[in-house]
């Protein structure tokens, strides 16, 4: 998985630094220097290797390749402006630390639920199940549902426009999209017992939609201000990584989110002894 995060986290910086030094971007604001797109994208990959040899914790990380950058762009520049900093700035947010959170999210170690379905993909994958592999293949299905149902839904009933930043998405294909998340996560839920409840998973589902969705349209503005159609030609006949993968970007830290601070608060309030059955069993006598 490391190598594939890698080359995911390479590919979509340098595309992202295509859409900074587009003609139509650098009217409206001079690219950073070339040896700062360069310093970036190390430092992107440089935190996706972190992120996976110490579980995640890169925090420091990323303030500290912050400042380097902010630095580098002080002396590579005579006279920086303040747009520069800002979009190297977001390169390493959005390419390096945003798609860190799917290793942290697959190296949540707490095996999984006991079901037939965990114990046949221990056996093809010869790993154990944890909670971080069944997450990662549910964020990865429902945003695959999410996308191929809005698609669906939307070419044959779509009428009514959702924004103008991407004019061929409609309600009714986000409709679509978000039935056919939630009906994933259900199945995830079904199958592996995780993530705990159908409530925690409408929940998970709905969380997956939305992050892949406005995944989507912040790419589309970046393509927009870029004058691009395509983040680049990676996937002939379907444009750049980022065409293919901004609805993955957010998603990780999204599904991270929920498995960490979300489930446990869920599972607090509807779980056996829980908050919700404590006010059950208080209201019964008066119902007696």
């Amino acid at each position: 998985m490391l190598a594939t995060a890698l080359f995911v986290t390479y590919q979509a910086s340098r595309e992202y630094f295509g859409f900074m030094t587009s003609k139509q971007m650098s009217k409206g604001m001079p690219p950073p220097p070339r040896v700062v797109s360069v310093a970036t994208t190390v430092m992107c990959m440089g935190m996706t290797v972190f992120s996976h040899f110490y579980r995640g914790k890169i925090g420091t990380l990323l303030a500290v390749a912050s400042f380097a950058l902010l630095v580098l762009q002080v002396v590579a520049n005579k006279r920086p402006k303040f747009a520069q900093l800002a979009s190297s700035l977001f390169g390493l947010f959005y390419c390096g630390w945003l798609p860190s959170f799917w290793l942290k999210l697959r190296n949540l170690a707490l095996p999984a639920p006991d079901t037939p379905a965990a114990a046949f993909l221990t056996g093809i994958t010869g790993w154990p199940t944890t909670v971080g592999l069944v997450a990662v293949l549910t964020a990865v299905a429902v945003i695959i549902a999410a996308d191929t149902g809005a698609y669906f839904v939307g070419k044959s009933l779509g009428r009514t426009k959702l924004t103008d930043i991407s004019p061929k998405k409609t309600v009714e294909g986000a409709a679509g999209g978000l039935a056919a998340a939630v009906a994933t996560a259900l199945g995830s839920w079904a199958l592996f017992g995780w993530p705990g409840s159908p409530l925690a998973a409408v929940v998970l589902g709905v969380m997956v939609f939305f992050s892949s969705l406005f995944g989507d349209l912040i790419e589309s503005i970046m393509k927009r201000d870029a004058g691009m159609k395509d983040s680049g030609d990676l996937i002939p006949g379907h444009g750049g990584l980022l065409d293919r993968f901004d609805s993955y970007i957010f998603s990780g830290a999204v599904t991270y989110f929920f498995s960490v601070f979300v489930l446990p608060f869920l599972n607090v309030l509807y779980g056996p002894g829980g908050l919700s059955a404590a006010i059950t069993a208080g209201l019964a006598p008066l119902g007696a």
